[in-house]
């Protein structure tokens, strides 16, 4: 449902909206409505609920704007790539894309990605974005799309096995290795991490990169910054964790860690959230779910962690179609409707504009309320985020086959696999991202 600002008298917003309505379907019967403009959007939020969400406000904003039409048409993540660039080819692409860093960078290369600088500049005047949010989406002297929701990686754990053991949240690489050792035994492991070849085993990876002081993935030339001592550094550091980790998690993929989780089989993940499945797979009390930022080493660390924001592309050169996007992702963006967009999915998606953080829309979704204390370390853990390949204030095309081909899971793997010490493993990456990106 959509929530109003509380500032405006009981169910003015709603009347107003009502009027709207009423005047736009007297005007269809006397054959004098105004001519709309429709403006297709794709998303790959599949899940009923969230697609119902957005429908909502979707409804909302039309009756508002009588003269827009905003049509979702929802994708999936599985297809969405070859289905956007088949779509661009044939002239037939929607006008709004939700998109990742990623597949900006992709989509751009076809042309059909319209610029959004002077728009996106208007809504950071307005709601303040975080830099980490805007970032990636920032290169050739161009804003590329609008950020829209971001997710971030924190340390989840359960306060009970860490109490049992008398162990405190750990806010540093050596107390979180402790930690990880003293909590496995009796068929229990201190923490979970993933080991495949895989986007989750990436990020969870890149975490402590960034703590190590290795976020960069390039060098300002576009040259690969991977083989370097702060690099194997973090690489080590894994495979020393991982020893605490169960011996199926080097085949795990996303979800595999939160059932871990919920049964209690591990003490400790890292993961976006996973404030659902502890409340609906779990009979814990909410504060028994703890969550601290990604630890980082005693000496020469730097607090951190991955974050990034999903956003809005903008794929129309049509001035018309253009404005009208626009106007819908502004309307989305305004505090008295963003928290009722953030929490299709709530405990998931975090605001990416300072307002937004604020907004009273977004702190007053049922899950989020019973989970307030862990959502506001997870909103502070925004502010430190970053992405591989988006660190650098350019972006270079070679991030593209890397990530596809996830190399940095592939280099975990050599350790974790293939029995090779850190340095080698790193040194193997580096050769392996420079062929890559040939």
């Amino acid at each position: 449902m959509l929530h109003f600002s509380s500032t405006c008298p009981a169910g003015k917003s709603e009347r107003s909206l009502m009027e709207k309505v009423i005047v736009a379907f007297v005007l269809t019967l006397f054959g004098l409505a105004l001519a709309q403009t429709e403006v297709r959007l794709w998303h790959m939020e599949q899940p009923p609920h969230r697609v119902e969400r957005v429908q909502s406000l979707i409804d909302a904003f039309n009756a508002a704007n009588p003269d827009i039409q905003v049509v979702q048409e929802v994708q999936n993540w599985g297809e969405v790539i070859p289905k956007s660039l088949s779509a661009v080819q044939a002239g037939q692409q929607p006008d709004i894309l939700f998109t990742i860093p990623d597949f900006t960078v992709t989509m751009k290369a076809t042309g059909a990605v319209q610029p959004v600088t002077e728009f996106a500049n208007s809504m950071n005047e307005t709601h303040t974005f975080l830099e980490a949010a805007i970032e990636p989406y920032t290169y050739e002297d161009q804003v590329w799309a609008v950020p829209l929701y971001g997710m971030v990686q924190s340390v989840w754990y359960r306060k009970d096995m860490l109490e049992a053991a008398g162990i405190q949240p750990p806010t540093t690489w050596e107390e979180l290795l402790v930690a990880a050792e003293a909590l496995t035994k009796d068929g229990k492991y201190g923490i979970g991490l993933p080991g495949s070849k895989s986007l989750y085993t990436d990020q969870v990876m890149y975490n402590f990169m960034i703590t190590a002081g290795a976020k960069n993935l390039f060098n300002d030339d576009g040259s690969i910054n991977f083989n370097n001592p702060n690099t194997a550094r973090a690489f080590q550091y894994y495979s020393d964790l991982f020893k605490f980790s169960p011996p199926d998690s080097i085949n795990w993929i996303w979800g595999d860690a939160e059932a871990a989780f919920a049964s209690g089989q591990v003490a400790m993940i890292i993961q976006f959230t996973t404030i659902t499945t502890f409340d609906q797979q779990t009979t814990n009390a909410p504060d028994n779910l703890g969550v601290v930022a990604i630890p980082a080493p005693a000496e020469n660390g730097t607090r951190g962690n991955i974050y990034y924001s999903n956003a809005a592309m903008i794929l129309t050169d049509d001035a018309e179609k253009k404005a009208a996007a626009e106007k819908f992702l502004a309307f989305i963006l305004e505090p008295e409707n963003y928290g009722s967009f953030l929490n299709m999915e709530p405990g998931l998606f975090l605001p990416v504009t300072t307002d937004g953080q604020d907004a009273t829309t977004f702190w007053s979704d049922p899950l989020t309320v019973k989970y307030e204390p862990q959502v506001r370390t997870m909103v502070d853990n925004s502010n430190y985020g970053a992405l591989f390949g988006f660190t650098t204030g350019s972006v270079f095309d070679g991030i593209g086959p890397i990530s596809a081909q996830n190399l940095l899971s592939q280099t975990v793997q050599r350790m974790l696999v293939d029995g090779d010490t850190a340095e080698e493993a790193v040194a193997w990456g580096q050769e392996q991202m420079e062929l890559a990106t040939e």
